[in-house]
């Protein structure tokens, strides 16, 4: 098992063996968020901001004009706290610059709300010209990461990476795009949308849901939460009876925001949304967190037949 930060900080290296047009800003995180990796191999293109993410948003907007790729690292808490530039200085002008945001979610733990990316997704959503990709393991955010590098990017780019190690899904990406990772049956009763670190709860869940009662159920990764895959969330809601959505966010703005608002304009349906419901978590182990708010696989399970039961 390994995070997704992880795959961040082995392959953007190696994408810089291939393409000398790609640079790397650090806001003296470099070794939590993995970016310092790119300085070992590339010390000519690694800049060392200092604990100033608004002056590197401001410094990566310029550097992009002259044609470079540029990837800036700092925790998503961080990062998305410096909105003002980020709109300005990115979104505003569309500069095509990746922001990689670690360190999301309640699943770190002890270090607290602070250091949580709890609404990234929400505030970066509300960007005109964000795109945001929230990969779910290790191999996926390898092709996460080759694809930012190999394409010609017209807009800035949030990634989400998470520090927690995951198992490792090997899972097609295709940008702006969902894809079945688990399906009991072509037409289910239950589809289940996760984003992000959770697919493992979430695939672990749908077996005992399985197991445990009648119900057929289907997974859908969304790697690309802006721009969502409509299609797949609005074929999903006519085939099956209950929607839920998973992730470790606010419900308030992300995935499950996200689903509600494509079907409200296509397919109206009831979405359950599972994740933090508008509250700041405390301070705790991860396991204890996901247990207390309801993202363990157990938690999940328990939510889901519960609701499908109800109704």
């Amino acid at each position: 098992m390994k995070a997704t930060r992880d795959a961040f900080g082995s392959h953007l290296p190696l994408m810089g063996d291939k393409y000398d047009n790609i640079v790397a800003l650090d806001a003296d995180l470099g070794k939590a968020t993995k970016i310092a990796s790119f300085k070992e191999k590339h010390p000519d293109r690694f800049f060392q901001m200092g604990i100033a993410e608004a002056n590197m948003i401001g410094t990566a907007s310029g550097i992009s004009e002259y044609g470079y790729k540029v990837f800036l690292a700092s925790f998503g808490s961080f990062l998305t706290g410096r909105y003002d530039q980020i709109r300005c200085s990115l979104a505003y002008p569309n500069r095509p610059v990746i922001l990689v945001g670690t360190h999301v979610g309640m699943a770190i733990g002890k270090d607290g709300v602070t250091q949580m990316g709890l609404e990234d997704v929400s505030i970066m959503r509300a960007l005109p010209n964000m795109k945001i990709l929230n990969p779910a393991s290790y191999s996926e955010t390898i092709k996460v990461i080759e694809y930012l590098c190999k394409t010609e990017l017209d807009s800035p780019h949030y990634l989400r990476l998470g520090r927690q190690p995951v198992q490792d899904v090997d899972i097609p990406f295709e940008f702006g795009k969902g894809q079945v990772v688990f399906e009991t049956w072509p037409e289910c009763e239950i589809t289940i949308f996760s984003t992000g670190c959770v697919l493992g709860d979430v695939v672990e869940a749908s077996k005992e849901i399985t197991k445990n009662s009648d119900y057929n159920v289907r997974v859908i990764n969304i790697p690309t939460l802006k721009p969502i895959d409509e299609e797949i969330i609005i074929e999903s809601a006519k085939t099956s009876e209950y929607l839920f959505t998973v992730e470790d966010h606010s419900i308030v703005g992300g995935l499950g925001s996200a689903v509600s608002e494509t079907l409200t304009d296509n397919y109206p349906k009831r979405v359950t949304r599972i994740g933090l419901n508008d509250i700041f978590p405390e301070s705790a182990p991860p396991s204890d967190l996901y247990e207390k708010y309801g993202l363990s696989s157990s938690q999940i399970t328990k939510r889901v037949l519960n609701e499908s039961m109800d109704k």
